[in-house]
Formats: structure tokens, sequence, C-alpha cells
């Protein structure tokens, strides 16, 4: 029993594989691992699995057809989990070309290349055969104060060429279903958090400057709201949709906590007072606001009742015990940090946020 898991060296992506091999019903299984290693692909997330020959990685870039093509025929899988994307809504605002083609043209050649694959099967494998596509919730847009958070039948309102290039790969995912039968699943997550983080998002950056004595820039008045998923519980989630996911549907993944950003950049300051203390005082001292990025969403939250109701899933941990863990974990792991942080990762920092 093999999976194809393209992206598979990225925070999410990396995170799924691990827990995708340490899970007991699992532990006997292949997995492909596709991923370019751009500059948030990091083969040290995948450090434990070193020598493990259930572990294969590949790297190579989704838009590569042959590639695709030929890890298919020759690994068989059956499913393909796809989490390879550019991600960060910062980066899309100055160079939204790279996220053109690897969230639409990338899922395109994979569905392609899926499509070719799943119609040789034989019945029972066609049947068994799954096309999971992992997507963000900004494609439904911002939601404002009192609305209700977001549910699977939300229009699609995307603000950013980030969220506009996932909300075009999620269009070519169910299009690929109801033209051609492809057995897809669609999960559409809320702000993931936890180990092997980048740090130029929001919660890993936060911990980083603050051990570094750096200022802690927060993007206007700090009350933009986002819901806040634990990663780990992101891939028991996946794993929920792929065993059990009724084929073409979607499934809103959310971590119950709503919380302002603001919030959150006080709460790790607080833990690392307790955790890791500094001689010049609270960390909360190094707080600076700074102007705020263009279309900023000020509101996103996940209705997840879909995915308890149908699968029996929620996630096992709150914003308190995950958001400890993530902390503990970065100040665990400082060799990690100082390897991810290059020249090319300072150089973006001060770029979006000044020196």
């Amino acid at each position: 029993m093999t999976i194809l898991v393209t992206g598979g060296a990225g925070f999410i992506g990396s995170n799924f594989v691990l827990d995708w091999l340490a899970s007991p019903e699992h532990r006997d299984e292949l997995v492909v691992n596709l991923d370019a290693l751009t500059y948030a692909g990091n083969l040290e997330n995948l450090k434990a699995l070193q020598g493990d020959a259930r572990h294969v990685f590949v790297k190579g870039d989704i838009c590569d057809r042959a590639l695709v093509d030929r890890l298919l025929a020759e690994h068989k899988p059956r499913a393909l989990i796809h989490f390879a994307a550019e991600s960060h809504v910062d980066r899309s605002i100055s160079g939204p070309g790279a996220f053109m083609k690897t969230n639409v043209e990338g899922t395109f050649t994979l569905l392609e290349a899926a499509r070719v694959y799943w119609s040789a099967m034989g019945e029972a494998d066609k049947a068994a055969f799954r096309f999971h596509h992992v997507s963000t919730d900004e494609v439904y847009g911002s939601l404002k104060a009192d609305d209700p958070p977001f549910a699977e039948t939300n229009p699609y309102e995307p603000n950013s060429p980030y969220s506009a290039s996932k909300a075009a790969s999620d269009h070519l995912v169910r299009a690929w279903h109801h033209t051609y039968g492809l057995p897809v699943l669609t999960s559409n997550c809320s702000n993931n958090y936890g180990p092997y983080h980048f740090p130029e998002k929001l919660i890993p950056l936060m911990i980083v400057n603050a051990l570094a004595g750096k200022l802690l820039p927060v993007y206007g008045d700090g009350q933009q709201i986002r819901d806040w998923l634990y990663v780990k519980d992101h891939a028991s989630a996946i794993r929920a949709v792929l065993a059990g996911g009724r084929v073409g549907e979607v499934y809103n993944v959310g971590g119950w906590n709503e919380m302002a950003n603001i919030d959150i950049v006080k709460t790790v300051c607080a833990l690392l007072d307790e955790l890791h203390p500094s001689a010049d005082g609270p960390y909360a001292r190094l707080i600076t606001y700074v102007k705020d990025r263009p279309g900023h969403d000020r509101r996103y939250a996940i209705d997840a009742r879909k995915i308890e109701r149908e699968l029996g899933w929620r996630p096992a941990e709150t914003f308190a015990t995950g958001i400890r863990k993530t902390v503990q974990w970065y100040l665990d792991n400082p060799e990690w940090v100082a390897h991810v942080q290059s020249g090319s990762y300072r150089d973006w920092v001060s770029q979006q946020y000044g020196s």
C-alpha cells in the first residue's frame, strides 16, 4: 500500500507524513514524498525518517508532468495527497507569479496525471483511489465581527493573490470530479501552527524574534482574528477524511479557536516569560505595530461541524495546550531554527517589516 504526498517537506506536509507513518494503521505503508524544496521545504523536518524504507523522498516540481507520471506508474499509489503550494500572503502580494504557477498550474498538472493514471486502473482500484486536495479557509474571503463562521457552502470571495490561486485550484479539483469522475476530496483548513513552521508566519516569527531580542512586528491594530488549528490535529483530520470522506465533498477543518493576532502575540510572550525568561524584562516590551499589509482580511473562522458530524473528528488540542507545545518545541530545537534562518530569509523579513 502506497500514498503519494506532494509538498511533504513543508510545514503541514511534513507533519502529516510523520503522523501517517506513526499511526498504527499506516505503519506498513510506503509514503512517496514529492517536494521541490523551495525556501519553505526542509528535509530536516523529516530527519526522524532518515534511513526508513517506508519513506521515499523525490525532489521535483509538481508542474513536471513527466516526473509525476513516472511516480504514479512506478509506485502505484492508492491516494494522492496534495499539500504543495505557495502559501504566504505577503509573498503573493509582492510576487504573485509563483503562486499562479505552483497553485494553479501545479494542481492542474497533478489532476491530469491522476486522471490518466486512475482511468487505466481496474474497477476495484478505481473505486478505492482518492485525490485529496488540501486548501485554505482564505478562499471564502473575510468575515465581519458578527458573521457566522465559514461553512462548506459559503461562496468564494478570495481577496489576495494567494487565496485567489487556491480558490482556482479548488475549482479545478471540483471540475475534474464532475467532468471526469475523478474521486476527489477537498479540505479547507484554518491557520495552522506547531512544530517545523517556517518563521515568516505570525507565531514562529514572534517566537524566534523574541528569543533573539528583536522587535515583534504586529500589522495594523493587531485585531485581525483567525481560527487556530494545531498542525497535528490537521494531520489527523486529513486521515479521517481519507478514510471516510464522501467522494466529491468538501470538509472544513478548524480548531474552534478564534483569537486576535495581538492576543496571540501576548500569549507567546507570556509563555516565553515563563519558560525562557529574558534578563532584559518581559518579552511584550518588544511588541511594535507596523503598517498594515494591503487588503488584509479582518476575520476568518471555520465551522467544523460537518467533519465532526460525518467523520467524528474534533481537534484534540485546545489553543492553550497547542501553543505551549509549540513554544516548547522551538525552545528545544534551536539548531533547526538557526538552519532555516538563511540569509535570504533574513532579507525577506527585513524587506517586509523594516530593519
